[in-house]
């Protein structure tokens, strides 16, 4: 049965919550809709990999708390930010959780809305621009190249513990779509191992994309075979994105 049912808004004067997409780095790429929320907001809890520019849009009186989450680094317990949500909420506080990318890819956005909703808060949530369509795009990659690739899969290269055998590798390679990689930098001899195991032509092109449309992007171009080298040589790091196949073969200049 197709649901037709109007998502919830919040309600003015209560409490409430809003995911907000922060976008791949660069102030400029916010959306109108994510900035009305910041100039709005009571509390923002803001992510790691968010831009410290974009908290210029918040007011001076706003209380700011950093909850920050990367692979490999000191996290903040998401049980804790919950919490903090629902703290805040019950207080009457209008929370923005402003999240690098978009909210729900590779975000948690689904998981944070689903515990909210379940204790009866609103939610309302602003997509971001990923950063798995907008770091190629600055590399002057189309993922969709209709030279190239018929279609794109998004996948994590770091996956939860004990959730590292779930993607199905092979079919990745037989499908002969582009592969876009987030998180992916530390697990990249993995990847590439997986890659190669299942079928992948070593030559087959990668691009890797370090912090894209920031003043420190870097743009690495190399194959499957030996790529975790070439990234660990040219000291590729994290905040980075993966793109593999033919369509990196058709960069732009």
């Amino acid at each position: 049965m197709t649901d037709v049912s109007s998502p919830r808004m919040p309600a003015a004067g209560r409490g409430r919550v809003t995911l907000v997409g922060a976008g791949p780095g660069d102030p400029d790429l916010l959306t109108l809709k994510a900035a009305r929320a910041l100039r709005d907001a009571d509390v923002v809890l803001v992510d790691d990999l968010v831009d410290r520019r974009v908290l210029d849009l918040v007011r001076p009186d706003v209380r700011v708390v950093w909850v920050g989450k990367r692979g490999g680094a000191r996290s903040t317990p998401q049980p804790h930010i919950d919490r903090l949500m629902v703290d805040e909420v019950a207080a009457g506080r209008h929370v923005v959780r402003l999240k690098g990318g978009d909210p729900f890819l590779f975000g948690r956005g689904g998981e944070e809305a689903a515990h909210l909703r379940a204790a009866g808060i609103d939610v309302d949530v602003v997509p971001g621009i990923t950063s798995g369509i907008a770091a190629p795009m600055v590399a002057g990659i189309s993922v969709t190249h209709r030279d190239a690739s018929p279609g794109v899969v998004f996948v994590t290269g770091h996956e939860r513990d004990g959730d590292d055998e779930r993607l199905d590798w092979a079919a990745l390679v037989r499908c002969r779509l582009t592969l876009v990689v987030y998180m992916g930098i530390s697990n990249a001899a993995k990847i590439e191992r997986h890659l190669l195991e299942a079928g992948l032509d070593a030559s087959t092109p990668v691009t890797a994309i370090q912090s894209a449309t920031l003043p420190g992007e870097r743009v690495l171009s190399t194959c499957v075979g030996g790529m975790a080298n070439a990234l660990a040589e040219a000291a590729i790091a994290s905040p980075a994105i993966l793109v593999i196949g033919n369509v990196a073969r058709a960069r732009m200049p």
